[in-house]
């Protein structure tokens, strides 16, 4: 084995501060010197650990049953023959459920201790999914999910949340946060469509890349930061079946269009990590495209950092996909396509993948210039992230972990994501009238994060937040005990593993909704991700409705309250609704927020971030081609959905005027500089998101109706007359041709914001 002084690479990670310029190399000369010297001092062995990944499951002390032991503890000689004996370079996930810093102290000291103890020459990384927070930290701080984050449609906020997810995550000591998730949401059923920042690739680059800068640090990576993972490369949204990990069948000119322009402005601000698509798209799995994956992401983006698979994927080539068919073809496949590091997360198949990668290696199936690539990908990260300074647990003071700061901030943004989509004048409500809060989502916290909350699945009420606010002790706390009734009237529950409902008390519900002056009916979904969240339809369950149809008709004004990581299909209970909020799904906080909203202590000013669909079996999009519109009778009002993208009302009253452009004829390589005017003639200061969208009106291959080309989230104050600038390109006019290239035709345009609208032309 090639030796090489731990102590002199030490040193120089303690006096290098590595920082890199967003859209640049993320490498430097030093970094490079220093990498390649670490790499030559490897052995086969020892580079092939570095591409396997293990779960901490795999290092935890066992009772004599083979069950983990509770509290955690580790297995020094598990984490010796995994570490040492295996070379394995990363760890991740907790066992199951939250642990506190203390706990995660402990981990960190002893999965590093081979590293600290000169037994292992290189650290290892340790990568969580900290996807709405520090979610696996107890005390940690729980902001809305990625959804409810693109609802806000402010990318100060996005930032924000990046920089203390980080902070709190790195209190734990772990370096690696598998975030964010840049699919594009435009299959609703998915399970994971609550992790999207929305069905928009704009307002998807846009927020992806406010959160990666928030994790990674504008300036370069420090003890405060988290190198970041772009999830999941590309086309695992939308799988035609709607259930996660199924087929995708997306052409080339909506991937280019529609899910490789948030990962290219990642890569473009710099994100260290990617994960693969777990699914397959057009007859091909995520793990072993070769084009995505090395001529892609790799040669044509200029992606510096490495790829790491899912959980077990490169054994589901050989026992799902089929397109292996052995383990080791199945390795041979991945790698070759461009993957870096192997998740094969349990003992003992990742003694396997080394076995198996080592002897891939040896028989020239994989070349020893592929797994050096690999290796040095996997080195030029973790020496980026300061892994070879030996003091790496979280020793050092977070005193900001948890802080009332940090809470103010998961509070603003959950304000900000709350939607009101439908308000007959019931909102805001008064503190004096009797309210009744009822519906299964009413009386729990876990409704409010969902999945990937203290748990996989976000289902266990034992592991809530201490002192957090469900919706019915958040309204309580607005009116008090005395004027707030309560009645569940329904619960969510599992039957036969999917989704369900039934009634709960329902005379006590109907007493109490006739006795009350306004009900809040909070319905929705039970948490859950990933394959436990298959659903078979968007529909809401029939006793979630049949409630809300029991309220409206006691007359009372009924306001409801969606908790919801997807659209569920609610038509025909809206128009007897006297309000609708969309609460997507907001956090920790989300209670707070909602009673601020509800009784005007703040304005709403979420702006939904996908289309909300009226019928199950039509799912559109606001960008849709004119032919999307054509009605049976050959009128063009077939669009219809629920809410479109973009729509969000507040109690203000906004008037857009004087759209301007500054000229009406551009030329190739010119922009045009775009005015309007918004003033709020309310009573109630809000925040606005003006949003500008871009229509062709005719092209060689059939155009959009519009495409969001930027956006601006504004503050007006009472009376207030605001003038909000913009600048549209020539680029933002280009399109993906029949050739498979991006072009920008002359022709007509539109310019549209708010009800305002201009045209101009390309020569």
């Amino acid at each position: 084995m090639k030796k090489f002084s731990i102590l002199a690479i030490a040193f120089i990670a303690m006096m290098q501060q590595f920082s890199f310029s967003q859209g640049a190399s993320i490498s430097t000369p030093q970094i490079e010197d220093q990498v390649n010297t670490i790499l030559n001092s490897l052995s086969l062995e020892e580079k092939v650990g570095q591409t396997c990944q293990i779960t901490l499951e795999a290092l935890l002390l066992r009772d004599a049953s083979g069950k983990v032991i509770e509290p955690l503890k580790m297995d020094p000689e598990r984490v010796r023959e995994a570490i040492v004996e295996y070379g394995v370079g990363s760890v991740l996930n907790v066992n199951w459920h939250t642990l506190d810093l203390e706990t995660w102290e402990d981990v960190m000291t002893s999965v590093h201790k081979p590293f600290t103890s000169n037994e292992s020459s290189v650290p290892v990384i340790y990568g969580i999914d900290a996807i709405h927070g520090a979610n696996y930290v107890r005390g940690g701080t729980l902001f809305p999910q990625e959804i409810g984050l693109a609802a806000t449609w402010n990318e100060t906020l996005a930032m924000q949340f990046g920089e203390v997810t980080a902070y709190e995550t790195r209190a734990a000591g772990i370096p690696w946060n598998f975030s964010p998730v840049l699919d594009l949401g435009r299959q609703p059923l998915w399970s994971r469509h609550f992790e999207t920042l929305g069905e928009d690739p704009y307002l998807a680059s846009k927020m992806g890349k406010a959160i990666i800068c928030g994790y990674q640090g504008s300036n370069g990576i420090s003890r405060e930061h988290v190198a970041s993972c772009m999830k999941h490369f590309v086309g695992y949204s939308n799988p035609v079946s709607g259930r996660d990990r199924t087929p995708a069948w997306i052409p080339e000119k909506y991937m280019e269009e529609l899910y490789l322009p948030p990962f290219k402005a990642a890569v473009e601000e710099g994100a260290l990590t990617v994960m693969i698509n777990s699914g397959v798209v057009n007859g091909i799995p995520g793990h072993m495209n070769h084009h995505l994956l090395t001529t892609v992401l790799k040669e044509e983006w200029g992606f510096e950092g490495f790829a790491v698979s899912d959980w077990e994927d490169l054994i589901m080539l050989h026992t799902v996909h089929r397109t292996a068919k052995t383990i080791k073809d199945g390795i041979v496949q991945a790698i070759n396509a461009g993957l870096d590091m192997s998740m094969v997360p349990l003992a003992p198949q990742y003694k396997e993948y080394c076995s198996l990668l080592k002897e891939a290696v040896q028989d020239g199936s994989v070349s020893t210039e592929r797994l050096d690539d690999a290796v040095r990908r996997i080195l030029r990260v973790k020496v980026i992230l300061g892994l070879y300074e030996k003091n790496m647990n979280q020793k050092r003071a977070y005193p900001k972990f948890g802080s009332k700061q940090h809470q103010k901030l998961a509070l603003d943004a959950a304000i900000e994501s709350i939607t009101l989509l439908k308000n007959d004048g019931v909102l805001p409500l008064k503190k004096s009238q009797k309210i009744l809060v009822a519906g299964p989502t009413s009386n729990n916290l876990m409704y409010l994060n969902g999945a990937w909350t203290h748990t996989w699945q976000g289902d266990q009420s034992s592991f809530n937040t201490e002192n957090r606010l469900n919706i019915r002790q958040a309204i309580e706390g607005v009116v008090g005990q005395e004027n707030c009734l309560f009645s569940q009237g329904a619960e969510l529950y599992n039957r036969d593993g999917y989704e369900a409902s039934q009634f709960v008390n329902l005379q006590d519900f109907e007493e109490k909704a006739n006795a009350a002056d306004v009900i809040l009916l909070c319905l929705g979904e039970f948490p859950s991700t990933e394959k436990p969240g298959d659903i078979r339809s968007l529909e809401l369950n029939p006793e979630q409705q049949e409630l809300a149809k029991i309220a409206e008709k006691t007359g009372k004004p009924v306001v409801l309250i969606m908790v919801e990581g997807r659209p569920r299909i609610i038509r025909e209970i809206v128009d007897d609704a006297s309000a609708v909020v969309q609460t997507y799904l907001p956090g920790d906080f989300g209670g707070d927020a909602l009673g601020k909203l509800l009784f005007g202590e703040e304005n709403f000013s979420g702006k939904l971030p996908y289309s909300y669909p009226r019928y199950n079996g039509q799912i559109e999009f606001y960008d849709h081609p004119r032919s999307v519109a054509r009605h049976k009778s050959n009128d063009f009002n077939g669009y219809n959905p629920q809410w479109d993208f973009g729509f969000g009302m507040s109690y203000s009253n906004l008037q857009y005027s004087n759209l301007s452009l500054n000229t009406d004829v551009i030329t190739e390589n010119d922009s045009i500089v775009v005015s309007i005017d918004i003033t709020n003639t309310g009573n109630m200061d809000v925040k606005e998101v003006v949003q500008l969208y871009v229509s062709d009106h005719f092209a060689s291959v059939i155009p959009t109706g519009k495409s969001l080309k930027a956006f601006k989230k504004t503050e007006v104050r009472v009376k207030e007359t605001k003038t909000v600038i913009f600048t549209v390109s020539t680029k933002d006019l280009q399109f993906v041709n029949a050739e498979g290239k991006w072009v920008v035709e002359p022709g007509s345009f539109s310019i549209a914001i708010g009800d305002q609208s201009a045209k101009f032309e390309l020569k």
